[in-house]
Order: C-alpha cells, then sequence, then structure tokens
C-alpha cells in the first residue's frame, strides 16, 4: 500500500515537469526564422555550417543554395523585427551589408565563398531570378497599365537624370571637388546601371581615353555605386512608409491610374497550378535567351531586348492566358521565397566593402547621397505630374541610381514593389547604356 502511494507520488511530481517541458517544446516550435521553426533552424544552420567547416559543403548550386538561404531567412527575420530599420528596408539593408561585412572580415570560410561564387556567378542565379521576376510580372500584368507604365516612365527618368547630376555636381563644387572628378567618378558610376552594365565598360573606356590599366578606374568607381545603392535602398523604404502612410500617393506595386484619375481594379487572385510554373519557367528563360541572341545581331543588351519581347507578346495577346498564370506564379513563388537569399549572395559577392572603406569620406558620402535623393524627389513630383502614382514613380526612378540588376532587386524589395521590376529593368538598362556612351564621348572631348 505505501509503495504504491510512493509510485503515485512521484508521478505527480513528474507530470509539472513534463508539463513544463512540453510547454516550453510548444513555444520554441512557435518561434520562427523566416518560415522555419526555431529548433528545425538550429539544427539546419548547425548541418549547413559543419558541413562548410570540414569542406564537405558541395561546391555548386546545393551548397550555394544552403549557404543564402540559411542566412537570407535569418537576416530578412531579422530586418523585419528591429524597430526603425525594419521601416525602411531593413530586410534588404541587412542581407545586403552583413554578408558584406562578414566577407570583409574573413569569417566566412572558402567552402561557403567557392559554393555561393558558383551559384552567382558560374550558374548565373542573378539573371534566372530576375528573368523570372520580369517575365511572369509582365505577362501576369494588365495589358493597359503595362503599355501606359512604358509610356510614360520615361519622363520622370530624364527629368530626374538630369537633376541629379546638377545636384551631385553642385553639391561636389561645395565640398572642394573638381567639377570634372565629381562628374565622372563619383555622378556617373552611380546611374551608370551597375558594376558589370556600367562601371566595367566605363572603366575600359576611361583607360583607352586617358591611359592607365582599367582595374585602377574600377576601384576609384564602385565605392560611389555601392554607396548610391545603399542610399537607394534606404530612400525606397522611405518611400514605402510615405505610401503606406498616405494611401492615394501609392499604387502599391502600379505605376500608373487609369485614364480618369481613378485606381484600376485589383485583378481577381489566380488559383495556383504547379504543373504551370514548369511551362512558366521555361518560358522566362526562352524569353532570356532571346535577349542573348537579339544582342548578338543587334548589339543592344539583352535583358532590354528581352524586356520588350515579353511585352510585344502580352500587348499582341499572342501567348495563351494559361502560361500566363503559369509564368506569374513563378514570378510570385520567386520573388517570395529567394529574394533574402539572393540579397546575402550579392552582398557577399558585388558589396566590395573593402573598396568603400579606402575612399569614402563624409563629404563623399554626401554628394552620393545627394544625386540619389534628387533623383527619387524629381521622379516623385514628376510622376504626379504625369498622373501616375508619385511613391511608386520615385522608386522606378531611383533604380536608375542602383547597381544595375542587382541594385533592382534591392530597391523593389526595400520598397515591397517587386512587381514594379520591368520598369526597373528599363530604367537601368536604358538610362545605364545612355549614361555610359554619353559619358565616354564626353570625356574624350574634353581630353
Amino acid at each position: 500500500m505505501d509503495t504504491k502511494t510512493n509510485l503515485e507520488a512521484v508521478t505527480e511530481n513528474e507530470l509539472p515537469i513534463q508539463n513544463n517541458i512540453k510547454s516550453l517544446w510548444e513555444k520554441l516550435m512557435k518561434a520562427k526564422v523566416g518560415v522555419l521553426p526555431l529548433p528545425l533552424y538550429i539544427v539546419l544552420a548547425a548541418i549547413i555550417l559543419t558541413a562548410s567547416i570540414y569542406n564537405t559543403l558541395p561546391a555548386d548550386m546545393i551548397g550555394g543554395f544552403a549557404v543564402i538561404m540559411i542566412l537570407g531567412m535569418l537576416l530578412g527575420d531579422l530586418g523585419q523585427r528591429i524597430p526603425i530599420l525594419k521601416e525602411i528596408g531593413g530586410p534588404a539593408i541587412l542581407a545586403l551589408l552583413v554578408p558584406s561585412i562578414l566577407v570583409f572580415l574573413n569569417v566566412i570560410n572558402t567552402s561557403s565563398m567557392e559554393a555561393v561564387t558558383t551559384l552567382m556567378k558560374t550558374s548565373n542565379f542573378l539573371y534566372f531570378y530576375i528573368s523570372c521576376l520580369v517575365v511572369g510580372s509582365i505577362l501576369g500584368m494588365n495589358r493597359k497599365v503595362l503599355i501606359q507604365g512604358f509610356t510614360r516612365m520615361f519622363v520622370p527618368l530624364i527629368v530626374g537624370t538630369v537633376l541629379a547630376i546638377l545636384a551631385g555636381m553642385l553639391v561636389g563644387l561645395l565640398f572642394g571637388y573638381d567639377l570634372q572628378h565629381t562628374f565622372f567618378y563619383i555622378v556617373v558610376p552611380i546611374i551608370g546601371g551597375g558594376i558589370g552594365e556600367g562601371i566595367l565598360p566605363l572603366s575600359i573606356a576611361y583607360s583607352s581615353i586617358l591611359g592607365g590599366s582599367a582595374e585602377s578606374f574600377v576601384s576609384q568607381m564602385i565605392p560611389a555605386a555601392v554607396i548610391g545603392n545603399i542610399f537607394a535602398v534606404v530612400s525606397a523604404g522611405l518611400m514605402m512608409r510615405l505610401g503606406e502612410k498616405k494611401k492615394h500617393l501609392s499604387g502599391n506595386g502600379k505605376l500608373v491610374k487609369s485614364e480618369d484619375g481613378n485606381e484600376v481594379p485589383e485583378e481577381k487572385e489566380k488559383v495556383i497550378d504547379f504543373s504551370l510554373m514548369g511551362a512558366g519557367l521555361l518560358i522566362a528563360c526562352t524569353f532570356f535567351i532571346v535577349g542573348t541572341l537579339g544582342q548578338k545581331f543587334i548589339g543592344v543588351p539583352g535583358p532590354v531586348i528581352m524586356i520588350l519581347f515579353a511585352t510585344l507578346i502580352k500587348c499582341l495577346k499572342v501567348m495563351p492566358h494559361k502560361m500566363e498564370d503559369g509564368a506569374h506564379n513563378l514570378y510570385k513563388f520567386i520573388s517570395t521565397s529567394l529574394t533574402w537569399p539572393l540579397m546575402v549572395g550579392l552582398g557577399m559577392l558585388y558589396i566590395p566593402l573593402e573598396d568603400v572603406v579606402k575612399i569614402v569620406t563624409p563629404a563623399y558620402v554626401i554628394v552620393c547621397a545627394s544625386v540619389v535623393f534628387i533623383m527619387m524627389l524629381s521622379g516623385y513630383f514628376v510622376g504626379k505630374l504625369m498622373k501616375m502614382y508619385p511613391v511608386d514613380a520615385a522608386i522606378v526612378t531611383g533604380c536608375h541610381s542602383g547597381l544595375g540588376g542587382t541594385g533592382d532587386v534591392a530597391i523593389l524589395s526595400a520598397s515591397k514593389r517587386m512587381a514594379l521590376m520591368p520598369f526597373a529593368q528599363v530604367a537601368t538598362r536604358i538610362g545605364g547604356v545612355s549614361t555610359v556612351i554619353l559619358a565616354s564621348l564626353l570625356l574624350k572631348l574634353l581630353s
């Protein structure tokens, strides 16, 4: 009898402990990093970290995705939680800058860097991402809005570019910079269309005109492009906040209003058919190939041809609706799941803090900031005059001051407007190519 009583007492004492353990486990499972429960995230992160330490991390797409996704989920989630930072595009800022800082401090080991480099450069993940977003968003867009957007966006882009150049040169002059130096080494790199499409062609042109190695010009121009991109990301986040507070100023990813000035009605959400997403993937890849093929024969940048081709197909209504839905559903999946991981890869490989640290002064930063702020401010007011949503017009115009495709992703993700990718790509590509050509001709005339 006494033994039975003792056993019951022990069981009763154990119950509160079991309940506490169960309650603690339930709380841990409810805590999430991105979409992953915290315990699962820790296990996955530990596996990936261990593999990278012991050099067993695959140096291919599998290892690359593992690294950028585990970091992207964490940094994107933190950016959405930190006060103040979350209001100005925190996820994009953290996902870009933290990996760049880690690389600068040599914290990320060789195994992880090789895997990410293979994914981003050898496998060309950035252009895959952009292709899926551009083609999917264009084919899923309201045809009337698409046509109006492309015809109107060039006015704020041109006005913004001219005013940004004048503002940058004036501010540079106030801080004692030579006008020519300010224009060619600070302003032009910011609006040149990125590193691959802007700074590298510019460095070759500068080298052939002025003499010296192209690499020396690259190191002089990259800091301006990087700093300008950071300010563009922050400004886009601030614009997003303005749009949330004053909803009549924002199209939430729509660039133009209807002809009578009222909002274009929301399209009904399409049912996701996963088999159609495969067709959408094939369409996106083929449209990108059309761009590379066209570039070979007519010399226009491939991404621009891809955008024009997708727009033409949409306007002519030759693509079956189900195929458009498949491409649009793929766009939604890619933009929702892979944006922050992509930003991590870009930060690791394309944001060289070492070059930035060498040349940056407070005056230099202010000159860069003035170019970006005037660009976006003019886009806001000119867009308003053109019966566009001023917040969205400012963000698209501001993409001209980003790091090419890299900058477009960062700016649009910071403002939660990935649907504007086609317009952003046109602003970046056409604006960048025009800047490179005009700057090269002007330098030749002045030399």
